[in-house]
C-alpha cells in the first residue's frame, strides 16, 4: 500500500512538473535546447557569454548572452559514453567512435585512403584463468562435464553437468569462490596497461628477429599503429579487442616494405603476446605474482581492398563502437562510479562475484606497499585503470577532431570568427546538471524520437542501397 501511495505521489510530481513546464512562457525554446542536446538525459547547466570582435576595429561581430534563455542557462550534453547514464550521449559516442576506428581502416577524416591496403589484424588478447567459472554452453553440451569430478578442498565440485545458456546468472560465477584467485585477478588488471605497453614493445622486438632486423633499424623502417577496446567478460575480467596495422616509417602517409604481410604480422602477434611476462609489486601478505596474458589468443586479418576473405572493415569498427559504451551496463563490469568504502560495496546491486572483487580491492588497496596501483580509487572498476577505448596517435583521428567537425556541421549560422581576423572573449560557468521530473520525460521522449527517426531513415538507405548499412 506504502509503495501504490509513493508510486501515486511520484506520478503526481511528474504531472505537477508537466505543467509549470509548459505554463512557461520560454517553453519553446527550452524545447529547443533539449532538441539540441539529443535527448540528453542528464545535460550539463551553464551560464556565461560569448562576444566575438573584429581584432583590428573592435566591432562586435557576434554576441551571446544567457541572460535571454530559459533560467538564464544553456543546456549542453552530458558527453558520457555509458548507455546506462545517457543513451543518447552513449549512441552519440558510439558513432564517434565508430568513424575513429573506421577511418583507421578505410581512411579519411585526414588519414589516407591506401590505409585499407596495408597489413590489417583484428586481434583479441584476454586474461588468464583464475579459476575455473561457469561457462555458457550450445547445442545441450553441458558446462564442465567430469567423470567422477570430486571436491575441492572446500567440499565444492570440480565440475558441473549442466548445460548454460548465455542469459544464465550462473555463467562467468566460480566453481568455488574459496579456489578462486581474486587477489591475482585484481592484480592482472591493475598491471593491464603495462602488460598492452610489453605487448607493443614485443611487437618490435619480434617483427625485427623475424625479418633480420636490428630494433632500432626497424622502426626506422616501419611504425604500427593500433586502436584498442577493453571489454568485460562474463568472468569479470577484461579482455582487450584491438585493431592492429602496419605502416610505413612516418606511419598512415607511407606504405611499409613489401616483407610487411598480414601473414607476417599475425604471426609476430601471436609470439610477442605469448612471450609477456611481469612481475607485479611484491608484497608480504601476497608475494608477487607473475603476469601473462591468456593462452586464448586470436588475430584474424582484415579484408583487403576488394576482396572477399577476412573480416569486413565495417563490421570490426561497429564491434568495437558497441563495445566502447558498454562499460558498467554489463553486470560484471563494476559500478559506474567511484566507492568510498565498505558501506558503499554492500549497498550495491552486484553480482556476488564482482562484490567480491570489489572488496578484495578494497582490502589489497590498503596495503602500504601496493598503494602506488591505487586500488582503492579504481575499486568500482575492479581495479582496472585503462580507458575504455585508447589508440595510438597515428592510428586515425580524434574524438576532438570529430567533435569539432560535428559542431560545424551543425552551426546554423557562418561563425565570423572563422572568416575573419578576430578575437573572442568567453565567460562561463557550470550551475548545475540534469533534469527535473517532468523535463526528464520530455527529454526521454525527444530521445527516443530521434533514434526511431535514425533507424527509419537507416532502413530506407539500406533498402535504397539494396544491402545492410554498418554502425554509424
Amino acid at each position: 500500500m506504502l509503495d501504490r501511495a509513493a508510486r501515486l505521489r511520484q506520478l503526481s510530481e511528474v504531472d505537477q512538473d508537466l505543467i509549470r513546464l509548459a505554463q512557461n512562457p520560454r517553453f519553446a525554446r527550452w524545447l529547443e535546447q533539449v532538441s539540441a542536446t539529443g535527448g540528453c538525459a542528464h545535460p550539463i547547466h551553464l551560464t556565461g557569454s560569448t562576444t566575438t570582435r573584429d581584432a583590428g576595429t573592435g566591432e562586435v561581430l557576434h554576441h551571446y548572452d544567457t541572460a535571454t534563455e530559459p533560467g538564464e542557462r544553456l543546456l549542453i550534453r552530458c558527453r558520457n559514453r555509458r548507455a546506462t547514464v545517457c543513451a543518447p550521449c552513449s549512441r552519440l559516442h558510439a558513432g564517434d567512435t565508430f568513424h575513429l576506428v573506421r577511418a583507421g581502416l578505410v581512411g579519411g577524416k585526414s588519414v589516407p585512403a591506401d590505409v585499407r591496403e596495408r597489413p590489417r589484424l583484428f586481434v583479441t588478447l584476454t586474461a588468464p584463468s583464475f579459476g575455473p567459472v561457469h561457462r555458457a554452453t550450445a547445442d545441450g553440451e553441458r558446462c564442465r562435464p567430469r567423470r567422477n569430478a570430486g571436491h575441492c578442498d572446500h567440499g565444492r565440485s570440480l565440475g558441473c553437468p549442466a548445460a548454460h545458456d548465455a542469459t544464465d546468472p550462473l555463467v562467468g560465477q566460480p566453481l568455488c569462490p574459496g579456489c578462486y584467485d581474486y587477489p591475482a585477478h585484481l592484480l592482472w588488471h591493475a598491471y593491464a596497461g603495462r602488460l598492452w605497453k610489453a605487448f607493443t614493445d614485443n611487437l618490435y622486438n619480434h617483427l625485427a628477429a623475424r625479418t633480420g632486423h636490428t630494433r632500432s633499424g626497424l622502426r626506422r623502417t616501419v611504425r604500427i599503429s593500433y586502436a584498442k577496446v577493453a571489454e568485460y567478460q562474463k568472468r569479470a575480467a577484461v579482455h582487450v579487442h584491438a585493431v592492429v596495422r602496419l605502416d610505413g616509417a612516418h606511419g598512415p602517409g607511407t606504405p611499409p616494405p613489401a616483407w610487411a604481410t598480414a601473414e607476417v604480422l599475425t604471426a609476430v602477434v601471436l609470439t610477442a603476446a605469448a612471450a609477456v611476462r611481469l612481475r607485479s609489486s611484491y608484497s608480504s601478505a601476497l608475494g608477487e605474482h607473475e603476469l601473462r596474458w591468456g593462452s586464448q589468443l586470436d588475430a584474424r586479418p582484415l579484408r583487403a581492398f576488394g576482396g572477399r576473405e577476412g573480416l569486413a572493415d565495417d563490421a570490426v569498427a561497429a564491434y568495437v563502437a558497441k563495445y566502447v559504451t558498454k562499460g558498467a551496463a554489463d553486470a560484471s563490469a563494476g559500478l559506474d562510479h567511484p566507492i568510498t568504502g565498505p558501506d558503499d560495496i554492500a549497498a550495491a546491486r552486484l553480482l556476488a562475484h564482482v562484490r567480491t572483487l570489489m572488496r578484495t580491492c578494497w582490502r589489497l588497496g590498503g596495503l602500504p606497499e601496493l598503494e602506488p596501483l591505487r586500488l582503492r580509487a579504481w575499486a568500482h572498476t575492479l581495479g582496472y585503470r585503462g580507458h575504455i577505448l585508447t589508440k595510438s596517435r597515428a592510428y586515425s583521428t580524434t574524438y576532438a577532431a570529430l567533435r569539432r567537425e560535428r559542431a560545424d556541421h551543425e552551426r546554423t549560422a557562418p561563425d565570423s570568427a572563422d572568416e575573419l581576423d578576430a578575437i573572442t572573449d568567453a565567460h562561463w560557468r557550470y550551475v548545475g546538471s540534469g533534469h527535473t521530473p517532468g523535463a526528464s520525460l520530455i527529454a526521454a521522449g525527444i530521445a527516443e524520437d530521434l533514434a526511431t527517426n535514425r533507424e527509419v531513415a537507416r532502413d530506407a538507405v539500406a533498402h535504397l542501397s539494396g544491402g545492410a548499412l554498418g554502425a554509424g
